[in-house]
C-alpha cells in the first residue's frame, strides 16, 4: 500500500543553526504553537496527510531530526537524550513560549525527553507509539531492528548509526514519573508493543489505577490521558485522522 505523505498547506521551509545541528523545519497554520516531530527513517513529511486538520487551529512546527530528512547527520549518536537538546533550543531560536509537544515513535522518545529535561519549555506532551524499554517491543520486532546495521551495507551509511541507537538498552521509566505537564500517551491497538505497555506507562502517570469516578476524582492528578486507536497500527497511525483528533482534543 502507497503512503500518501502529501498535504495541501502552505509551509514555510527554513534551517535554525542550534546546538550544534542545522535543523530543517517547517512552519504550517496559526495559534498557540505545536512542535511535531516524526518517526525513525522518516521526515516531518510523514505527518502530511492530518498537518491540515492539525494546522487548521495551531502554529504546525514539523522539524526533521538529525540525520532526518532535509537535516544532516552530525558527529554524533542518534540518540533521543541529544536530540532533546535540539529541541529546546529550536524552540528558544523561534522564541515560542511554551510550545505543546507532540512526537510519533522515534519523536516521541525525543518529546518525551525534551519534556523531562526542559519542563519549563513545554506546556503538554503527546507521546505517540513511544516506547520506554526495548525489552517492550515484540521479539520478532526487536529482530528486525538488529538487522537494520547490515542494511546499511547495501543502502546508506546512516542507517548504521540507526541501527546503533536501535541496538542500546535505555530504561525512561523515571523520566516518565518525572513529567511535569499533562501528557497523553498514544498508541495503535496493533502498535509495535501490546497495549499492556502503554497502559504500564499510563500507570507511571498515576492513571488506570482507580475508578475515575462520578466528577472525574479520580482521574491522574496531573491531567494524563491515555488513548489506544483501533484498527491501526505503529506503520499508519499518525496518518490518521483518529490520531489528529484525540491530539486536539486533549490539547484544547
Amino acid at each position: 500500500m502507497k503512503t500518501d505523505w502529501t498535504t495541501d498547506t502552505k509551509a514555510t521551509g527554513q534551517y535554525a543553526e542550534v546546538n550544534g545541528i542545522k535543523l530543517y523545519y517547517e512552519t504550517h497554520g496559526t495559534g498557540r504553537p505545536m512542535i511535531l516531530l516524526h518517526g525513525g527513517l522518516g521526515s516531518g513529511e510523514m505527518f502530511g496527510p492530518v498537518l491540515p486538520q492539525l494546522a487548521e487551529r495551531h502554529q504546525v512546527v514539523t522539524v526533521d531530526l538529525q540525520g532526518h530528512g532535509r537535516t544532516a547527520d552530525i558527529d554524533r549518536p542518534i540518540d533521543v537524550r541529544l536530540m532533546a537538546g535540539d529541541i529546546a533550543a529550536l524552540i528558544e531560536h523561534l522564541g515560542l513560549a511554551s510550545p505543546d509537544v507532540v512526537g510519533f515513535s522515534l519523536g516521541g522518545g525525543v518529546a518525551l525527553q525534551t519534556a523531562a529535561q526542559y519542563s519549563a519549555k513545554v506546556r503538554r506532551l503527546v507521546a505517540v507509539s513511544a516506547n520506554i524499554r526495548p525489552d517492550a517491543i515484540y521479539p520478532e520486532m526487536r529482530a528486525q531492528q538488529g538487522q537494520v546495521n547490515a542494511a546499511a551495507v547495501e543502502f546508506m551509511k546512516d542507517l548504521t548509526k540507526i541501527g546503533e541507537s536501535m541496538s542500546k538498552d535505555f530504561d525512561f521509566t523515571e523520566a516518565v514519573r518525572g513529567l511535569k505537564m499533562p501528557t497523553l500517551i498514544v498508541a495503535a491497538d496493533a502498535d509495535m508493543a501490546p497495549p499492556s505497555h502503554y497502559v504500564e506507562v499510563f500507570k507511571l502517570l498515576d492513571g488506570g489505577l482507580r475508578d475515575g469516578g462520578w466528577m472525574g476524582e479520580g482521574r491522574p492528578k496531573g491531567g494524563h490521558a491515555l488513548a489506544i486507536l483501533p484498527g491501526l497500527t505503529h506503520y499508519n497511525i499518525v496518518n490518521s485522522p483518529l490520531f489528529a483528533a484525540v491530539t486536539l482534543a486533549f490539547l484544547e
